[in-house]
């Protein structure tokens, strides 16, 4: 059964320890950066989320002053393969500011069934993923979570499947919609990322 992820946390974020012991792999396990202040935090990242491998919660505003892809993901679907791409965008401009941001969702064709260890231990051991993944929630309809909330109604378009992409600038401005159908690797989707890393 699903659980609300994305209530404001009353725990604190668990120790290295706690998670090595969990079984997450090592690439996960990684203390959350501090957040930045407040007033400087975009209204679209003023988020919280549990991350999916130890249920620890993430507060968006850490990645404020990024450029931020997000991404809506299942492992049993025909886009799955994306995970590769998407792990090599972030591998290559991570440095100069992009996080890719992943959310599990089984609101299309239930592919996205499993537990939460199930999904993180897919993505990285099929998949080498390293970039954030949050606990699996809903991104469409009317229990969508609150970011892909804020995203609908920023572009006007709700996801329509797995791996549909929204990109958002440096100072939270949500900047494009890509379908499931564009890949990490399209041209139109790089393009946008290089220039929103320019600006």
């Amino acid at each position: 059964m699903e659980k609300n992820m994305f209530k404001t946390p009353a725990i604190a974020a668990l120790s290295l320890a706690a998670v090595m012991l969990s079984g997450a792999p090592a690439a996960f396990a990684q203390a959350p950066a501090a957040a930045p202040a407040a007033a400087s935090c975009p209204a679209i990242l003023h988020q919280t989320f549990n991350r999916l491998q130890d249920e620890a919660p993430q507060d968006l505003c850490q990645y404020s002053g990024k450029v931020v892809l997000v991404v809506n993901t299942a492992s049993y679907c025909g886009y799955t393969k994306q995970y590769e791409g998407l792990e090599k965008l972030y591998a290559k401009y991570n440095k100069q500011g992009l996080v890719v941001l992943g959310f599990p969702s089984n609101d299309f064709g239930q592919q996205e069934p499993g537990s939460a260890k199930e999904i993180a231990d897919f993505c990285y051991n099929t998949y080498g993923v390293k970039f954030p993944m949050f606990a699996k929630s809903s991104v469409a309809g009317a229990n969508a979570n609150p970011l892909h909330t804020s995203l609908i109604k920023a572009t006007g378009k709700e996801p329509k499947w797995n791996f549909t992409k929204y990109l958002i600038d440096r100072k939270g401005n949500v900047i494009e919609y890509f379908p499931s159908k564009v890949t990490p690797e399209d041209k139109q989707l790089v393009s946008k990322i290089e220039s929103a890393l320019g600006s």
